[in-house]
């Protein structure tokens, strides 16, 4: 009996210590490649920092784009992004609230949702510059000209998936029992979508609406077959409109120094604005 529970103890304790060790092991390689990640990331930031914050100064936000050689700044291409995303955002939000809410409030059975949870993960992964070459196919071929227009419906087409996919996740995760308690209650459906469903939802939903802004302040690919560039200052939509991607791309691939410059300093304004409004949807909604 005692050369039973001895050898049961032993058998015990090889497996404990090879767990232990494959758990060291994994836990070494997770934490070199996590090592090996951030050092290119604060190595990325740190180059644009010190590059880009030179670069900053007052005449970048009250000046336009200057010529070869000329004093400037990057108001018409600051303008023009914020233009362009503002739109955007404001076409593919409601589309995508209320998509996400078809989903997850009356998508439970028939072939439609998952359908559309699989069209929409294939956008969700789909690039950019297919978004930008279908808006110039079906509506900058059409009218003739580049336009503020085209790029914020380009915008917008990227906004669509990422709303959905948040705003579905979202109210997926709201306890049926709130709904049905409501519904025991008399509440029509829409009643119970709009008092009980968004209220639960609201901070993951408006959550997903600023990382979707974050991921289309950077977009480039789709704005060069859209809106294209404009070196003077223009708050016409229905033209070439200026923006911080553009500019940046053709500023930072010119032999002229001054450009350079000014292409620095525009990645910079894009990183903090992007990691401004990330900090801003987790501080802001991580307690709800």
């Amino acid at each position: 009996m005692t050369e039973t529970k001895s050898s049961v103890l032993n058998a015990n304790n090889a497996v404990y210590k090879r767990r232990n060790s494959i758990n060291r092991l994994m836990l070494t390689l997770s934490s070199i490649a996590l090592i090996f990640g951030l050092f290119w990331l604060f190595w990325i930031i740190l180059t644009l920092l010190i590059k880009g914050a030179a670069a900053l100064s007052f005449d970048l936000f009250f000046h336009a784009t200057p010529p070869p050689g000329g004093d400037g700044g990057l108001l018409n291409a600051i303008l023009g992004s914020f233009m362009m995303a503002g739109v955007g955002t404001l076409i593919g939000t409601p589309i995508g609230v209320l998509a996400g809410t078809y989903l997850a409030e009356y998508g439970q059975r028939g072939w439609l949702a998952p359908a559309t949870r699989f069209l929409n993960d294939v956008l969700l992964s789909a690039p950019s510059i297919v978004i930008g070459l279908f808006i110039y196919a079906v509506y900058v071929a059409q009218v003739g000209h580049y336009s503020g227009w085209a790029g914020s419906f380009a915008l917008a087409i990227l906004v669509i998936p990422v709303v959905v996919r948040s705003t579905d996740n979202m109210l997926q995760l709201v306890p049926n029992s709130l709904r049905e308690a409501a519904a025991a209650l008399g509440c029509p459906q829409w009643r119970i979508i709009m008092s009980i469903s968004y209220r639960a939802a609201l901070s993951g939903i408006i959550t997903g609406i600023l990382l979707a802004v974050a991921r289309i302040a950077g977009e480039t690919a789709p704005l060069l077959f859209t809106a294209l560039n404009n070196q003077f200052m223009s708050l016409n939509m229905n033209a070439p409109m200026a923006n911080l991607p553009v500019v940046i791309f053709q500023y930072a691939a010119s032999p002229f120094e001054d450009w350079n410059r000014l292409a620095w300093a525009g990645a910079v304004l894009i990183t903090l604005f992007v990691l401004g409004i990330n900090i801003i949807a987790r501080t802001l909604f991580r307690n709800k």
